[in-house]
Order: C-alpha cells, then sequence, then structure tokens
C-alpha cells in the first residue's frame, strides 16, 4: 500500500482516538553557550564562534552557563515543575557530522524539572497538558546539504557543516501522552505550542523565532481504535519549525496512519520529515529498536544542587504569565474570548497595552491595530510590529481623532504618511493639509453650491425625505476632500431644507 493513502480526516476520527506528545526543543537567549564562553548570535559567518571546548577538541574543559540554568529553572517553574535538589549531567553517544565531539552533555534520568503542566484553551474548552520533564542540553550544529531539490541529504552533492551552533543551551520540554482531544487533536498541538511560546516570551530568555530554529517541535502522534484501551505505535515528525504546520502535522498523520491500520497493517515505529509545500510527513528513519546511547555521567561536570533559596528567589522574580495577563486584559478592555484570541493572533496584545498604557483608550487603540495597522501588515507580509509606527503614534492619531481636529477616513491617511516616513502624526496632518474643516461660514457655502448643483436630491428632503441627505453628504465630502465633519455637514444640510 502506498504511504500516500490517506483517510478523510473525519472518518479516521469516527474510528481511532489520536494520541499526542510533544517535545520541544528551545535555544536560551544567554550571551555565551552553555558550557564556553562564545557567543551565540544568529546569522553570524559559520564556523565563526567556535573554540576548543565547543568543538571537543582535546583538554577542553567544559563549565556551566549560571544563565542558562536561571532560564531552565524559571521555566520549570512557569511551568508548575518540581526544582529537583540534585541532578547531574550526562554524555548521550552518538555520531552526526554535527556533533563535533561524537556525544551530546545532556541529562538522562536525572533532569532538573519534573512533573509539570500546562493548561490550553480550544473552542471554549480548557484541556491540561501534563509535563513530563524539562532538561537541560547543549545544542548540535547544522547541516546544509548542498544539491539536489529538497535541501536533505538525499539527492545532494555534498554537505557542509557549520558548528556555531554546537553548544548553545538548549531546553528540552517533553510532555507526558496526551489523550482524549477527538478532532480537536491538532488545534490542541497547536494551542499547546503556542501558549508555550509566548509563556518563554514572557520570561524573557528566549526569542523562540521558530523561523530561526530557536524554538523547534517534535510531534508524536498515535492512534488506537475507539474503545481500546491499548495506544497504538507512535510516529515523531521531527523539528517543525511553524505553529501552522505543527497543527498540519498533526492532522496528516492521523489521515495517514488510519489509512495504515483500516488496510490491516501497521504502523511503523520512525521519524517523519513534515513538507511545509504539501502538508504531508515523508518518513525519516526507523525507531523500531531502541537507540543505545550508552549514557553515563559527565565526568567533567560536577553535579547540580540548586539552593532553594535561589528556586524561590527566581520564582518571585517571574512575570505576569500569559494566561494571567490574558484574564486582566480581556476584564480590563471589555473584549470576549475570541477577540481577545484574535488579537493574540494578530500578535497585537504588546501593541495595544502599551497603547492603553500610553493614554489612548482601549477600545481606540484595538481599533487601529486590529484593522488599519493589522490589514497593512498583512498587505506587505510583514509582522505588525515590523510596521514603522509606534504605540505613541496611534495615541496621537487617536487623540487628534476625539479632539475633532480629523476625523476616521483622515486619520487613515494620517497612518499612511506615518507608514510612509513622513514625520509625527502632527507633522503628516500639516504637510498634508488634512484638518476637519470646521469653519462653519466655509462649510455653509460648500453646502449651498451641492444643493444648487442637485436640486432633485433637495426636493426629495423638502418632502421629508431625509435619507436622501446622504447623497449631499456624500458630495460635500468629495468637494472638501472628506476634510468636512460628516455629521455636521448632514445636520445643517437638513436644517436649511426643513427648517
Amino acid at each position: 500500500m502506498s504511504t500516500e493513502t490517506l483517510v478523510p480526516y473525519d472518518e479516521a476520527l469516527a474510528r481511532y482516538e489520536p494520541v499526542l506528545g510533544i517535545e520541544t526543543h528551545i535555544e536560551l537567549g544567554t550571551n555565551s553557550k552553555m558550557f564556553c564562553g562564545c557567543p551565540t548570535v544568529f546569522g553570524a559567518p559559520p564556523n565563526t564562534q567556535v573554540c576548543p571546548v565547543c568543538l571537543g577538541l582535546p583538554g577542553a574543559l567544559p563549565v556551566t552557563n549560571r544563565a542558562a540554568i536561571e532560564g531552565i529553572i524559571k521555566i520549570g517553574l512557569a511551568l508548575n515543575c518540581s526544582i529537583v535538589e540534585w541532578c547531574r549531567f550526562a554524555r548521550k553517544n552518538y555520531f552526526y557530522p554535527d556533533m563535533p565531539k561524537n556525544f551530546q552533555i545532556s541529562q538522562y534520568d536525572e533532569p532538573l524539572c519534573v512533573e509539570g503542566h500546562l493548561d490550553v484553551e480550544v473552542d471554549g474548552q480548557s484541556y491540561r497538558v501534563e509535563i513530563e520533564r524539562v532538561h537541560m542540553e547543549e545544542d548540535t550544529g547544522k547541516s546544509l546539504h548542498v544539491g539536489g531539490t529538497t535541501g536533505r541529504i538525499h539527492g545532494a552533492d555534498h554537505s557542509l557543516v557549520d558548528y556555531n551552533r554546537a553548544g548553545i543551551p538548549l531546553v528540552e520540554i517533553v510532555t507526558k501522552p496526551i489523550p482524549a482531544t477527538g478532532d480537536k487533536a491538532p488545534l490542541v498541538a497547536r494551542a499547546y505550542a503556542t501558549e508555550l511560546r509566548e509563556l518563554v516570551r514572557a520570561l524573557g530568555v528566549s526569542d523562540v523565532r521558530m523561523e530561526e530554529g530557536s524554538m523547534r517541535c517534535d510531534v508524536n502522534v498515535s492512534l488506537m481504535p475507539i474503545g481500546s484501551a491499548t495506544w497504538g505505535t507512535r510516529s515523531e515528525t521531527k523539528n517543525v519549525n511553524s505553529l501552522r504546520s505543527v497543527e498540519r502535522s498533526v492532522r496528516h498523520e492521523i489521515e495517514r496512519q488510519a489509512a495504515v491500520l483500516d488496510a490491516g497493517e501497521r504502523v511503523v515505529q520512525e521519524t517523519r520529515h513534515f513538507q511545509e509545500d504539501t502538508g504531508t510527513t515523508t518518513s525519516g528513519r526507523s525507531k523500531e529498536e531502541a537507540q543505545d546511547y550508552r549514557y553515563f555521567p559527565e565526568p567533567d561536570l560536577v553535579p547540580m544542587s540548586p539552593s532553594r533559596d535561589w528556586v524561590e528567589e527566581l520564582r518571585a522574580s517571574l512575570p505576569e504569565l500569559p494566561a494571567a495577563r490574558r484574564g486582566r486584559v480581556r476584564g480590563e478592555w471589555g473584549v470576549t474570548e475570541k477577540e481577545l484570541q484574535d488579537i493574540v493572533n494578530a500578535g497585537a496584545l504588546d501593541l495595544i497595552e502599551e497603547t492603553v498604557q500610553a493614554g489612548a483608550e482601549a477600545a481606540a487603540a484595538r481599533k487601529w491595530w486590529m484593522n488599519e495597522l493589522s490589514r497593512r501588515a498583512t498587505a506587505q507580509g510583514v509582522e505588525l510590529t515590523a510596521l514603522p509606527v509606534t504605540p505613541a503614534d496611534v495615541v496621537r492619531v487617536s487623540r487628534l481623532v476625539a479632539e475633532g481636529t480629523i476625523n476616521d477616513k483622515l486619520a487613515r491617511q494620517v497612518l499612511d504618511g506615518v507608514l510612509a516616513g513622513e514625520g509625527t502624526p502632527d507633522e503628516v496632518v500639516e504637510r498634508r493639509g488634512l484638518k476637519v474643516v470646521s469653519d462653519e461660514g466655509e462649510l455653509a457655502t460648500i453646502i449651498d453650491e451641492v444643493i444648487a448643483g442637485n436640486p432633485d436630491v433637495a426636493e426629495k428632503i423638502r418632502s421629508g425625505k431625509v435619507a436622501a441627505a446622504g447623497a449631499l453628504v456624500g458630495a460635500v465630502m468629495k468637494a472638501t476632500r472628506g476634510q468636512a465633519d460628516a455629521g455636521r455637514a448632514r445636520e445643517l444640510i437638513i436644517n436649511k431644507l426643513t427648517g
């Protein structure tokens, strides 16, 4: 049977219950690597951020980065984990070209953080994701396969290795199996990855930029027949690097594995690769037999025993976490859960809160960021935060509208000017001449001209059909290039024709 055979999603879920598991790797944003002083700047020329320690040269000895340990403890505390009183590093022995030492310093049976949980919400329902362990290790280097069409080793002409990433502090967060998600399984997986990313970002210990590889998810999926108590064989889709891809990989694996089981065959325990262009997974390497990594305690590092006082100091230093923050702003701004989720999805939560703190009304801040500015960011294909406009600019625009200096239509032009680099909102208003026509005499003259030019419409209004005033208001706005107060223009028109 072709592995491309799929069962429609709804049919698969009618017969099988998915069980998820997610292993997330997060690079910490420390200034130096985990066991040496090499810098960790992303995008540096290949092999320029290396030394004898991270290359594993003879005689080099590692020293643990205290800032990295502080970072993982903060993550563990935020995930409701217990921080153990004693643990140690181990050597995980295996060969890959991007492993300069041919072993990785990691933690094995004695992780630093254990038994936590993270709650996520999907379509109004809460799901608790149990955390098995959070442990510390060092990242590997990065292989670049040159030639071929896929960027993978198969079909490549040759490979290059960049060791800049080798030795960067890497936190691995491993969930326990996540059952009972039903048809929401892909959404639960995405919600968990999203919430975890927001939590780590709030802690300030990593930029969690999935597109740069500082957060990567290994997504495990298995199926068991409805009513069965025995979990199925899992697949592990490696290094999924976007939230959308986490969701798509789970959905595809459910459809693929259902087809395998329907055909009377067995799911092979293996790693798989997610294909962004097709939304499918392809086979990687078999994991049918347990790998013998020959773990043993790292002889060059002493065990860790974080003091309880230090742990409590770190607990007290934790910022407001995302779930608590969302609950607070939802009440303060008077928004629904869906409206708040739209704000989060648009990447506008920080921007709106900063705008409100700078003096804008919450409704006005939401309107400008979520409507006008979000639309412009989407059109340009950039993040909302990448637009050259600040919360202070939005505060000023909203105040100019509230003062009657400009209206909403003119405000959009002001924002266009700010985005084009024409200066502050006030400078744009002055340079473009965008103030509302506030001179009653000037406005009355324009209204007289509009009435004279539209006698049939004027007669309808005189006969009581005041709805026809909209046409004359439109003509006034056109004559003033949108700079008249539409409400005042309508009032003057009706008074003149019916008074």
